[in-house]
């Protein structure tokens, strides 16, 4: 398989961002990103435009943020054609989306902060329903917004990829516990807007610049075939097709780039001859091994089992046996900063 690494959760001008989609496209290339999903609120505007495809090396696909009616409920949507109204309620919306063959992901369902009154935080509250596809499991602005006091707001401002630490423990334990009962993939976003905020009262800085944030939380995708940069229509589509069937298997993982380059990762079941890969199930035997690599920086591998941590090992690889049935994944860190969060292994399940 191959690795593509891409960015998640961006805004433009067609929403709330400040990005032109030319601006955009043109920091990701030069962060060297293989593709980025944009997310403007509620419009397709940038897809009807024409702006989907290869924007230098860079792959940019089109979605959008879908809310309630009470700004609640957001839901990103990739892969569809319309922006469902926000009068819609939102199991509503995220049926239809999973209806008209498109990824559903809860977009920072336990956001909880009071820093600014004029950005109160928007949970995901609608879970009666199975028809998302994931859920975004770290969310940059998010774990950033929720963190600023008054009293390190001036480093936050200056330091925003300091800033953030690892994603809410209860988004994790919700996570774990979906996919025991069907698989649930994880993503992670950036929430780009790319806010430009008066300080002081007398000068502007924008918060989140696109070319910062794209080196911060990023979703790295396998896909079965090559992808390249091409003027040929079909190889668009192909492309697209690969990263949406890789982000809907789970076939992905996130990593946080500040602290070093994750690209290599791998984490991966094996029984026998036989190879299973993250978003797969595997049926419980006495043969199966969980092998994990690291590309050039050692760190601390931890294995998780349906939430619970079953072992852990210092180096640039670890193997691990499963005799129990359960929902496996695993997070590293590097000196006990958070690095990688690997989507789940479901064994016995």
């Amino acid at each position: 398989m191959y690795e593509l690494v891409g960015a998640i959760h961006i805004h433009s001008v067609f929403s709330d961002g400040s990005g032109e989609i030319k601006e955009i496209t043109g920091f990701a290339n030069e962060a060297g990103l293989d593709y980025i999903i944009l997310t403007d609120h509620n419009t397709l505007r940038a897809l009807h435009e024409g702006y989907e495809g290869w924007h230098g090396n860079t792959l940019l696909l089109v979605g959008c943020e879908i809310n309630d009616k009470e700004n609640k409920n957001h839901l990103l949507a990739f892969g569809v054609n319309e922006a469902y109204s926000t009068r819609l309620p939102a199991k509503e919306y995220t049926r239809l989306v999973k209806e008209n063959g498109g990824l559903g992901f809860l977009a920072h369902p336990h956001e909880n902060r009071n820093s600014m009154k004029e950005h109160p935080p928007y949970p995901w509250v609608e879970w009666d329903t199975e028809d998302f596809t994931g859920i975004e499991i770290w969310n940059h602005m998010s774990e950033w917004m929720e963190g600023l006091t008054d009293q390190n707001k001036y480093n936050y401002f200056i330091h925003p990829l300091r800033s953030i630490s690892t994603p809410p423990k209860e988004t994790l334990d919700v996570w774990d516990k979906l996919n025991q009962k069907r698989r649930v993939v994880g993503i992670g976003g950036i929430d780009a807007h790319a806010h430009k905020v008066n300080l002081l009262g007398f000068f502007e800085v924008e918060v989140f610049p696109y070319k910062v944030l794209f080196k911060s939380i990023r979703t790295h995708v396998f896909v079965d075939n090559k992808i390249e940069a091409s003027s040929d229509g079909n190889d668009f589509v192909r492309a697209k097709n690969q990263v949406y069937n890789a982000l809907h298997h789970g076939r992905c993982y996130i990593s946080n780039y500040y602290h070093g380059d994750a690209t290599g990762f791998r984490f991966f079941a094996e029984d026998g001859k036989q190879i299973y890969q993250m978003g797969d199930s595997v049926n419980l035997s006495n043969k199966i091994k969980l092998r994990v690599s690291l590309p050039s920086i050692s760190g601390t591998i931890k294995l998780f089992n349906n939430g619970h941590l079953i072992g852990a090992i210092d180096g640039f690889d670890a193997e691990f046996s499963a005799n129990e049935k359960g929902a496996y994944r695993v997070e590293v860190y590097i000196n006990d900063n958070a690095w990688i969060f690997s989507n789940h292994i479901r064994i016995g399940l």
